[in-house]
């Protein structure tokens, strides 16, 4: 059995500073760092993962996705715009040993990492499974949103999920703690 870690939308937007920043994001980026760094010197106790990937919102105009007045649940201020800062990777999630970089978003809404395409225009499910992956574990922002829909997909398409919790940050108590009942009620494992 193959396991991949999916990190999930660690870009500036997300993080304190950005457009849409979430409370410990950035402590998120380093900690995730810190993981990738163990596990390309492979280091003792580090995962043994055999694929890593990334998400990233990747937003060319995603029509009602943004709005100058947004509701927070189905629009949002302008966020991970191609071409901006705010799309670009934390500075703090180094080193970024990412086998493929799935983008998601760009005139559509899109949360779950497993509506992105890959450059060479492939999905995550086929991309995972032509390497017989069959666990990931989930980790990134927002664990009520983006991380909550990507752990959701995966389990819906076959592969054992586990979501890092300590790798995560969500944008509120209430709606993060939904998130996680929604995801053990849906058999992913809440680490």
């Amino acid at each position: 059995m193959k396991t991949a870690l999916i990190v999930v939308d660690v870009q500036n937007d997300f993080c304190e500073g950005g457009s849409l920043p979430v409370t410990g994001g950035a402590r998120v980026a380093a900690g995730i760092g810190g993981l990738l760094r163990a596990w390309v010197d492979r280091s003792d106790g580090a995962p043994d993962y055999a694929h890593v990937v990334a998400t990233r919102d990747h937003h060319v105009d995603p029509g009602a996705h943004w709005s100058a007045d947004p509701d927070f649940v189905d629009s949002w201020p302008v966020h991970c715009e191609v071409g901006t800062h705010g799309e670009e990777w934390h500075p703090d999630l180094r080193p970024r040993p990412f086998d493929a970089v799935f983008l998601k978003g760009e005139h559509q809404a899109a949360y779950s990492g497993f509506e992105g395409r890959s450059e060479e225009g492939e999905t995550l499910t086929d991309w995972l499974r032509a390497r017989h992956v069959t666990r990931v574990d989930v980790c990134g922002i927002a664990t009520d949103h983006c991380v909550r829909a990507t752990a959701l997909d995966a389990a819906a398409n076959g592969f054992e999920t586990r979501v890092l919790t300590d790798l995560c940050a969500g944008v509120a108590p209430e709606t993060t703690a939904a998130a996680l009942a929604a995801l053990r009620e849906a058999g992913v494992s809440v680490a």
